[in-house]
């Protein structure tokens, strides 16, 4: 596997948390009355997902087990490998159901489940992160 690939995901992964984090609004009302504030956290959070997804994938490539055929499969291929622990393995997952809908279906996101995981849920892409960057040390 390729640490410098890895930490360059890694660093990517950091940059769009940081940003979501940065841009956080202090109340739900805040992120449902701005739609420029909308753009920068879902496009951030799209990012983030994808990032992890793209780390996954490179790791699950470098093993000798079958590859995932989607992109939730990615993390389930990492916990069954030993890579990740369960419980992010879950928390990655439902990342990647939040992406499908913020890549398909644009017009039906509930900024609440959006507002409850930018405030409550960024650091599960932190605890991915962390068991990423153990492979690479």
């Amino acid at each position: 596997m390729d640490k410098a690939v890895i930490l360059n995901k890694l660093e990517s992964l950091r940059r769009c948390v940081l940003r979501v984090e940065d841009k956080t609004p202090p109340s739900l009302a805040g992120l449902v009355s701005d739609a420029d504030l909308q753009d920068i956290i879902v496009l951030n959070l799209e990012r983030a997902v994808q990032t992890s997804v793209d780390i996954a994938l490179h790791v699950i490539s470098h093993l000798d087990v079958t590859p995932a055929e989607t992109m939730r499969g990615s993390f389930e291929t990492l916990r069954d490998a030993g890579y990740i622990d369960a419980s992010t393995c879950t928390r990655m997952t439902k990342a990647v159901g939040f992406r499908n809908v913020a890549v398909h279906a644009y017009q039906e996101i509930d900024w609440e489940i959006v507002y409850m995981m930018i405030t409550k849920n960024m650091n599960d892409f932190r605890m991915f992160a962390q068991q990423m960057n153990a492979l690479v040390d």
